[in-house]
């Protein structure tokens, strides 16, 4: 009969496999999926992030007006259905913030959409492998945006 230390260590075997699976498998682009239209009374705000290799792997959270609204996976899409007004879209990033480093998005009717780009960029300090990253986001033209969230993997929206 397995002792309590062998079940541990068997429970967390398996959830090791289980991680290592889970991130193997790779998300659907949003050109793939069937995106739901934008629910009557409310606007839409995509964010993407479409990352080179020399970008930032980190996860920061964006926000909208402040709240948590999802994370900005590196390559990645989503979006929030919400009502319309003004919306600030920040990033979880090192330090106090540059002029002009978040977007600020109105939607002015329902049904309106808006994109949103994160981008990301590192400084070194100290050392010569030591940075840290700041994270930007921008308001992009719908064609340029559709084009680059039709092949990022997709992370939801609601």
């Amino acid at each position: 009969m397995p002792t309590g230390s062998d079940f541990a260590t068997h429970l967390r075997r398996a959830a090791a496999v289980f991680v290592v699976a889970s991130n193997c498998s790779q998300l659907p682009p949003a050109s793939a999926v069937a995106i739901p239209p934008v629910p009557p009374g409310e606007a839409r705000i995509w964010i993407y992030r479409n990352d080179t290799p020399q970008d930032s792997q980190e996860r920061p959270y964006l926000r909208l007006n402040g709240q948590v609204a999802g994370i900005a996976e590196p390559d990645g899409a989503f979006y929030r259905d919400l009502p319309p007004g003004h919306y600030r879209v920040s990033v979880d990033s090192y330090g106090a913030p540059y002029a002009n480093q978040f977007a600020e998005i109105d939607l002015a009717t329902a049904g309106e959409t808006a994109f949103v780009e994160v981008s990301s960029m590192q400084e070194k300090v100290g050392g010569p492998v030591a940075s840290r990253t700041f994270f930007f986001t921008r308001s992009v033209p719908a064609d340029a945006a559709r084009a680059a969230i039709a092949r990022s993997p997709f992370y939801g929206g609601r």
